[in-house]
């Protein structure tokens, strides 16, 4: 007879007996799931965003609201861990890999991803992971890392705290002179122009921030495996990429990309809960790290501490995933911000965002006085539209805008513009709402 919802959350110690014994818990855990979401429609899914309704959000890029089922998963582990913390850590965590949670929401990941769940380690956002990586290489002195001046302050400083540690080097390229009129070709060939014999990785970052850009991923891969027919396998070439604002808002299999690791916090455009990311990469790329903040995700280490010897075999994601207590609530109920965004379906969230975008950057060149930034082909932009509107600063539209109840943000970087971010939170009435308010700040 299986345990209900009501039961399992019962703090009497007699039900939690109960229901914490081996090969019970994981299932006691995922009867508290509440019935799948409605999604059959645009508004069925804003519905379930919590989000401030007397003001229209545009940036929810930046940090997401949680829909309904990511609130309810949170609520239910909160729930479990405070009423019996060590038995559902000790049981959820570390007696065997059937009841493990992190590989269940690792599993939820890769389905989502197009690859394996030993390909994923998990971290608490994009920064976490971006150092993972460029720390775990082993690079030397005379070593190259080749990034983008596009790229922002986490991708940077990730690559320079890597390489001062090392004596390694690195080295930015310009892609674009005007990232409006950005195209692959080009990005692709600048790139592939600047590699040296000594770079060992090019960091890039899949959709610009800054800008709205999204790069030619695939285009770029391919150009670093024609490098690579030319190298020996010491001296393989890898691409690195910043994730977080592809994923989740555009339709492609990470894992089918071509690039070697991809870095992404999962609390933004998944809507995730906050404080989660993940790194993908092959299991044999992997092996080309070394994980830089003890696990306590993999088994094997711990067996090696625990017999006084240094861990066997390659590198893997479950080594490099880092251990320490984290927000179990939060970690464990990843799982169900990838399987809202399932449920939806890629291409047609991809699709929507496309649609309210094209919208939006049509309407904003339109505008006299405003310039937009970001590409207007789909195939070079995603979710952001960086704008900026003659005679105001970027924080002057910023302000105005929210003072007309738009949520707009301006971009951290030395060339700052206004952003406009059209999601699954907004319909194209609202675009149409934020579009006026720009006229009204352009003074049209």
């Amino acid at each position: 007879m299986s345990l209900s919802r009501r039961e399992f959350l019962a703090t009497g110690a007699a039900a939690a007996a109960a229901v914490l014994t081996p090969g019970r818990l994981l299932a006691a855990l995922e009867e508290q799931a509440v019935p799948a979401p409605d999604v059959a429609t645009w508004s069925a899914i804003r519905s379930q965003f919590l989000l401030d309704r007397k003001l229209l959000h545009f940036s929810s890029f930046f940090i997401a609201s949680h829909p309904k089922s990511v609130r309810d998963a949170i609520d239910g582990f909160r729930r479990a861990l405070d009423a019996n913390p060590f038995l559902v850590v000790e049981r959820g965590m570390f007696e065997s890999e059937a009841q493990n949670l992190q590989l269940k929401v690792c599993e939820e990941a890769a389905a989502y991803l197009g690859g394996r769940r030993d390909e994923i380690a998990l971290t608490s956002n994009t920064t976490t992971g971006l150092a993972l990586v460029y720390h775990g290489l082993a690079l030397k002195p005379g070593d190259e890392i080749l990034t983008t001046l596009h790229d922002h302050f986490a991708h940077h400083e990730s690559i320079r705290l890597a390489t001062e540690r090392t004596g390694a080097s690195m080295r930015k390229v310009l892609l674009y002179e005007q990232a409006a009129d950005a195209s692959a070709e080009t990005i692709v060939k600048r790139l592939r122009t600047a590699v040296r014999p000594k770079t060992r990785a090019i960091g890039v970052t899949w959709v610009h921030s800054s800008t709205g850009v999204r790069l030619p991923i695939p285009q770029i891969a391919e150009a670093v495996r024609e490098i690579n027919r030319t190298r020996s396998e010491k001296d393989q070439l890898l691409l690195i990429v910043d994730g977080v604002h592809g994923l989740g808002a555009v339709d492609e299999s990470v894992a089918e990309m071509g690039c070697d690791f991809l870095c992404a916090g999962t609390h933004k455009w998944m809507f995730a809960p906050r404080g989660t990311g993940i790194v993908w990469a092959r299991p044999e790329n992997w092996t080309r790290i070394r994980p830089t903040i003890p696990s306590f995700s993999s088994f094997d280490v711990l067996e090696a501490w625990m017999a006084e010897k240094a861990p066997s075999g390659p590198n893997t994601a479950a080594r490099s995933t880092p251990g320490g207590f984290v927000a179990y609530e939060h970690q464990w109920a990843m799982g169900a911000a990838f399987r809202f965004h399932q449920r939806i379906g890629r291409r047609r969230i991809a699709e929507r965002i496309r649609k309210l975008n094209d919208q939006c950057k049509e309407g904003l060149a339109a505008i006299r006085g405003v310039r937009v930034h970001t590409p207007r082909d789909p195939s070079l932009s995603a979710g952001i539209i960086a704008f900026e509107v003659r005679g105001n600063t970027t924080n002057e539209v910023v302000s105005k805008l929210l003072a007309r109840r738009i949520v707009a943000s301006a971009a951290p970087y030395r060339e700052s513009y206004a952003r406009l971010a059209p999601s699954l939170v907004n319909d194209p009435s609202e675009v149409e709402t934020a579009l006026r308010a720009v006229r009204a700040v352009a003074g049209t």
